[in-house]
């Protein structure tokens, strides 16, 4: 099926909220579904915030929840009520919003349904687990008229953006290729057998809407990133980052239409199903102003050695000279002669992306990590695993989001759900 273009999807966000006015003092009433590293992120910041009430709570592991809880109260705030099942969180009309992170496989179920309760959303990354996901997302976003903020808090470091805006005003003239790197030592998780969750634990919740598979202790808490049923691999968890910020930078606004991928497990000998080293290239021969570039992407998540001084992080090289942009620190211009130039320092902050979302709600206006723009690079994630997985070129379709002339590949565009769950995603809803 033919989808609508860039400017359809991203234009039509203009006037954004919808529902319950929040005057300037009032409290945005939330509630954080996942409790694990980044929920749990997202509860102590919140908690630290004058203009957030935090109702909710809720996780399918009863000793991550009550954790979470008494973290809340902790912190001088009063305790929010606790659930294991999501939609017990949506059924109150008094939240405003629900900050989700979850596993992957739950992050678009979760975001849809929550949609369709009229809530705003904050959603971590990947904002999908496939590229279809993605589509729906923005267009249910742009339907219910609600705010959809992304977990790429990247794009509101000001380090960042300040890079970001030296780049288009030409401070290496055109950019014609942009690298974005995912180098660190990730553990080995090990070979393990199906055996019974524990007991504080509702495994039924958990696997939600995926396809059901026995607990296995090396594919639950964490480790799920590296199964295909429930995460996106590395790409997904830390590359997103930088590829968001690479794609960002080289001023592309559209799906890429030829992703090379190259991609093997090359050092852990364990259960992950995602390779460990995996490079992509991604070809928009339409870039800014009708020229042909390159996103370029490197992951090598066994190797403790930093490319450019940085550990993840991008590489932009263009007509004049070239920058390093290290997503946690800051910028450095390399100009003609390799001589030294400009730079910026800087540092991430997840509070700010926090204080951008709560904006975006109270004015309408769109967030800095927008759906759409989250979606864009989500589709790199995919179609690089995807790429990698077939192990031949992929040609994507930017306008339809398919893959031509390759059923296989084709089908990887979307995903399988457990047949009759009532948080699988329904196209069209």
């Amino acid at each position: 099926m033919e989808r609508q273009t860039r400017r359809g999807f991203l234009g039509a966000a203009a006037a954004l909220a919808s529902g319950r006015a929040l005057g300037a003092a009032e409290r945005v009433v939330v509630g954080v579904i996942g409790c694990g590293g980044m929920g749990s992120n997202h509860l102590r910041l919140l908690a630290a915030r004058k203009d957030a009430e935090i109702a909710h709570v809720c996780d399918p592991d009863s000793e991550r929840l009550a954790r979470a809880a008494r973290s809340v109260e902790a912190a001088d705030r009063p305790a929010p009520r606790t659930t294991g099942d999501l939609r017990r969180v949506l059924e109150d009309r008094a939240v405003d919003a629900v900050f989700i992170a979850t596993p992957d496989h739950w992050h678009a179920p979760a975001a849809l349904l929550a949609l369709e309760a009229g809530k705003h959303v904050y959603v971590e990354k990947p904002c999908s687990h496939c590229i279809r996901e993605g589509r729906m997302m923005v267009e249910a976003a742009r339907r219910a008229r609600k705010v959809v903020q992304v977990g790429t808090q990247s794009r509101s470091a000001a380090h960042v953006r300040e890079a970001v805006q030296a780049l288009r005003e030409g401070i290496i003239g055109d950019v014609l290729v942009a690298k974005a790197w995912n180098s660190q030592k990730r553990a080995n998780i090990g070979r393990a057998r199906p055996g019974d969750p524990p007991k504080t634990v509702d495994y039924d919740l958990w696997v939600g809407p995926a396809p059901f598979v026995p607990f296995q202790p090396n594919r639950f808490h964490y480790t799920w990133h590296w199964w295909r049923h429930f995460g996106t691999g590395d790409m997904g968890n830390d590359g997103v980052h930088d590829l968001d910020i690479a794609r960002w930078g080289l001023g592309v606004d559209v799906h890429p239409s030829t992703v090379t991928a190259a991609g093997t497990k090359l050092f852990f000998d364990d259960d992950q199903q995602f390779p460990d080293t995996q490079y992509v290239v991604f070809d928009y021969p339409s870039g800014p102003g009708g020229r042909h570039v390159q996103l370029v992407y490197e992951q090598r998540i066994w190797s403790p050695h930093y490319q450019e001084g940085h550990e993840n992080g991008n590489a932009f090289y263009g007509t004049k000279g070239m920058m390093v942009l290290g997503k946690k620190d800051g910028w450095q211009v390399v100009g003609e002669g390799n001589r030294p130039g400009a730079k910026g320092a800087g540092a991430l902050s997840v509070p700010d992306h926090h204080t951008d979302f709560f904006q975006a709600i109270r004015t309408g206006r769109m967030p800095r990590a927008d759906i759409a723009e989250g979606h864009l690079s989500a589709t790199l994630c995919h179609l690089g695993n995807l790429a990698a997985h077939v192990g031949r070129v992929v040609r994507f379709d930017p306008r339809t989001e398919r893959v031509a002339g390759d059923r296989e590949a084709d089908s990887l565009v979307g995903r399988r759900y457990r047949p009759g769950h009532w948080a699988a995603p329904r196209e069209g809803a």
